[in-house]
């Protein structure tokens, strides 16, 4: 059974982002000291995790429109 969640309109934000900086999730998460299951949760909306929605905005410069 797939349980997969969609992927949110932040979360290809940060996708398409990281992908501009040539960076993958991991290695993003280990520089700036982000649990990856929080980027995880902010990826496919299954959890809020504010703190770390508006850390990860600021750091790969996405708009507010996103958020």
């Amino acid at each position: 059974m797939n349980r997969k969640q969609p992927v949110t309109s932040f979360g290809w934000a940060i996708k398409q982002r990281l992908a501009e900086l040539q960076m993958d999730q991991k290695t993003f998460c280990e520089c700036y000291g982000i649990p990856p299951s929080r980027l995880s949760n902010l990826i496919n909306g299954t959890r809020k995790a504010a703190r770390y929605r508006k850390q990860v905005a600021e750091l790969l410069d996405i708009p507010e429109y996103f958020q």
